[in-house]
Formats: C-alpha cells, structure tokens, sequence
C-alpha cells in the first residue's frame, strides 16, 4: 500500500490533497509528496523489499500511488556494473556503473513514467501527454500503449532521428513544437490548464518525479544495503539528481541503510550548464540559458529543479562540472571501449565529467562511487557516427583481407605518431 499522505509544498510546507496539483496556491512553490514514515517503517524490511519484483515495484510501499493495478512494463532493478577497467583508466578502485540503459524504452524516464502513468489511472485520465527532450517521449507513449491509454507528446524540432523513430512506434499523437525545450514546455503547462490530460511533467509532476528516488533505493540494495561515498549524475532540470539523493536519505530514515554521507555530484554539458555556472559562482539563483550543445536529453536552460540541486551539492560537499561537446563523444567511446557499453550523449557528458572530477581531487582514489548512465546510444547515433572507423571494404579472399588490415595497422601507427 501506499503511505503517501499530502502534497506539501517544498517552500513555504503548506500541504494539499493528493490530487493533480503541482503548485502551492499561496507562494507558488512547486510540490512534492509526503509520507508517512512511521507508518512505512513498521511496514518495510530488507526481506520484504528483496521478496518484490525485479522492477521498481519491489519499492512500491515507499512510492505515491497503489500498486495493484499499476502501468508497469518492467522499468526498474538495472544492473550496477563494478567497472574495473574504466576505474583503472581513471584511477579509481571502486567504481560502478547504474546502467539505466537497459530499461524498456532505454532510459531512467521508465521510471518516472509507470509511477506517473500508474498515479493518472487511480485519478481517472485516460490521455498520457508531456513535453520531451525525447526520452520521456519514447517512455510516455509506450506506457500509454501498454495501459490502453490516449498519448500527446510535445517535443522541439531538432530532435535524433532515433528518439523521433523511438515515439512514433507507439503510435502516439506527436506533436513538434518550433522552438527550444523551455518553450515546448510552457506550451505544456498553458495545455494542462485547458485540457483533462495527466501531463506527466506538469501537472502529474509531484508523483512523476517520485520514480527517479528508485535509483537511489536500487544502488543501496545492490551494494548491499549502504550508501555509496560519491554519486555522478547528469542534470538537466536537477530533478533526477535532487530525487537520488532523498531515496537515499528515505532509506536512512527507516532504519534500512545507516546514515548517509554521500557526496552528490552533477554533470552538465557546456553548452547548456545553468546549474553549474550558478555553482561556480557561489549563488543559487539559477540564470536561464538558450541551449547549445549535441547532449540535447540534458538541453533544458531552465531548470525547475536547479535551486535545489545547488542545496544538495552544498549539503553533501558535491561539485558540478561541464563537457564540452568533443568531452562528450569521447565519454561516450571511452565507455564504450572500457566497459562495453554504448550510452547517449548525457552518458557522455557523466564519464567526461567523473574524468574532471577524478583530476581535479573532487573523488579520492578509494571512494565507493557510482555514476549513473541513463540511457542508450542507439538514440543518439548522429554524435558520433562520424569519429568511428569505418569498416574494412574487402573481397572475399584472406589476401584481400590481409592487405586492408595490414594498411589499416599501418594509418594507426602513423596516427599514433603524428
């Protein structure tokens, strides 16, 4: 069951019914839910976790919404990678992976879309819609397939071809926005007043946002119940970064990990970095950018939840850092090369950014850290189609295969030397 009680508003603490409502009335502070904890505490063991499904839902007494008739297509329980060879390149003896690349539709917005999806069922919806830098997108139409419901996504124009592809499978109603992500993005907001739609990031935020808490859940349970010392997280709005840390700090307050001393850690790309600058200059007011930069799951230039990132990072001794696009690409190979697994550019922008931190003294040598890579290169071939080798072009004879491996050996060594 769920121990959800109110919606309480993270400024000024007013609640409210749960009810599709994302604003406080009185100072206009965004909304999150509450719980009981006394009562989860009494409800939620380590035994009655690990007797769940091998999804989010084996969380489903610490999430919003009653599970029993939940929008659910398996997001959830990925691997934690130990990445040896990647933490040798790096210098780090304790690094792992949170591969979120392996979720239905390949990213971590699985989660956040059955929490959301499952919350606008019980509340009576039956159309699905958002606006998307494209994973969400490719996530809310499918959910809203598998649930037989209506779906609306809005996303902007210059979008991967793969994420596009990755919508129109389920066969939802998409609609391209001219404009960047902020503007497909108040378009949403001015939608959800005038239509009876759960926008999944609008007005379905407050429980939406509640399914990224799950990869904080999901690290501890895999490291057998503790906290990691350093946590890398790709931030576009903050939310996913700011929602790891409170899953963290949720299983500390029912007594299933000890206290938490991890240091959060965000990654942006360059081109597209308000949280960051706000950091590097001491201040929390988040300045909105116009978007320039190939990691465009991450090109939100203003950030809902920047504010409260910038106070976790200064809680928890974390730093921000940037990657410029060429950082990108070559986080992505370098991941790729050493752990065999091929991440979209905001992987990118997290193994160009853990390679800065690592450099810069921001992660000891020894720490338990763990970097989330949340979603897959298949989305974002365009980044780096052009920097790979093309294949070897040969008849079918091993003299003919010899001759070209025996030239491209030869332009290796020549490049090496150069």
């Amino acid at each position: 069951m769920s121990f959800a009680k109110a919606l309480r508003c993270r400024e000024c603490q007013r609640e409210y019914p749960l009810e599709a409502e994302y604003v406080c009335d009185f100072c206009f502070g965004p909304l999150e839910v509450a719980y009981d904890y006394d009562a989860m505490r009494e409800a939620v063991s380590h035994e009655s976790i690990e007797a769940g499904p091998a999804s989010i839902w084996r969380y489903a007494d610490l999430l919003p919404c009653e599970p029993d008739n939940r929008v659910d297509i398996q997001a959830g329980f990925t691997p934690l990678i130990r990445a040896n060879r990647l933490g040798k390149e790096l210098g780090l003896t304790n690094l792992y992976l949170k591969n979120d690349c392996m979720n239905p539709t390949w990213s971590f917005k699985d989660r956040v879309v059955t929490v959301a999806a499952t919350k606008a069922k019980e509340f009576g919806f039956d159309t699905l819609a958002c606006a998307s830098t494209g994973n969400l997108a490719n996530s809310v139409a499918a959910h809203a397939a598998s649930a037989g419901l209506d779906a609306f996504v809005f996303i902007p124009p210059d979008l991967e071809q793969g994420k596009i592809t990755g919508s129109s499978i389920y066969n939802p109603t998409l609609v391209c926005v001219n404009g960047n992500y902020d503007d497909v993005n108040r378009l949403c907001s001015e939608l959800a007043g005038k239509y009876p739609w759960a926008f999944v990031n609008v007005n379905m935020r407050p429980y939406y946002a509640e399914g990224s808490k799950t990869l904080g859940y999901e690290v501890a349970e895999q490291l057998g119940w503790r906290a990691p010392d350093h946590c890398v997280v790709p931030m576009a709005s903050g939310s996913l970064y700011v929602k790891i840390w409170k899953g963290l700090q949720e299983l500390a307050k029912l007594w299933l990990i000890d206290s938490v001393q991890t240091k959060m850690s965000g990654a942006q790309a360059l081109g597209c970095s308000p949280i960051v600058t706000a950091f590097e200059a001491g201040t929390k007011n988040v300045q909105p950018v116009r978007p320039s930069t190939i990691a465009k799951s991450l090109a939100i230039g203003n950030p809902a939840d920047g504010f409260y990132a910038l106070g976790v990072m200064e809680e928890t001794g974390g730093r921000a850092v940037t990657s410029t696009d060429d950082e990108i690409v070559e986080g992505m190979k370098l991941l790729a090369r050493t752990e065999g697994i091929f991440a979209e550019t905001a992987g990118g922008v997290v193994v160009a950014g853990l390679k800065k931190l690592v450099e810069s003294g921001g992660i000891g040598k020894d720490e338990v850290t763990v970097a989330f890579i949340t979603g897959a290169g298949l989305k974002t071939q365009e980044a780096v189609i052009d920097t790979l080798e093309p294949p070897l072009q040969v008849e079918p004879t091993i003299a003919a295969f010899e001759e070209a491996l025996g030239e491209r050996r030869e332009a290796d060594v020549q490049a090496a030397s150069a």
